[in-house]
């Protein structure tokens, strides 16, 4: 049990960050495309926003992973996800045809959140870059 409790955090936290680094790195090498997504749903300014989206996601994703202010990370990253829900997977708003895989991916979302918030709340745990006082 002692190893587990001493590498689950950092497995558990790559686990959680993955998602976000490999979507920030498809972000990057499909910049037009995910401004013109983001444009499509109206948002305001889109390559700014797809350039704050590739800033948290590999951002927030690094330090997760690494456990430097990993509370401030999973903090931001929850918000994102739930603007990220919100924003893009509206399944009570989505046509007949899209509302079941807009809601498997709004569900998704909220599920992410769930383990972002267990890191705000509990830290980084072992095998962390950490600042004193922000574990």
């Amino acid at each position: 049990m002692k190893t587990l409790e001493h590498y689950g955090p950092l497995i558990g936290r790559f686990l959680i960050a993955f998602i976000f680094l490999f979507a920030g790195f498809g972000k990057v090498i499909g910049f037009a495309g995910t401004a013109g997504y983001i444009a499509s749903k109206g948002v305001p300014l889109p390559q700014l926003a797809a350039v704050a989206a590739i800033v948290v996601e590999l951002g927030g994703g690094i330090m997760l992973v690494v456990g430097w202010n990993a509370r401030i990370a999973a903090a931001a990253l929850l918000v994102f996800t739930a603007l990220t829900a919100l924003i893009f997977h509206n399944f009570w708003a989505a046509p007949l045809d899209q509302v079941q895989n807009q809601m498997i991916h709004f569900m998704k979302n909220v599920s992410m959140m769930g383990g972002l918030l267990y890191v705000v709340i509990y830290g980084s745990g072992p095998l962390s870059i950490n600042q004193p006082g922000r574990a």
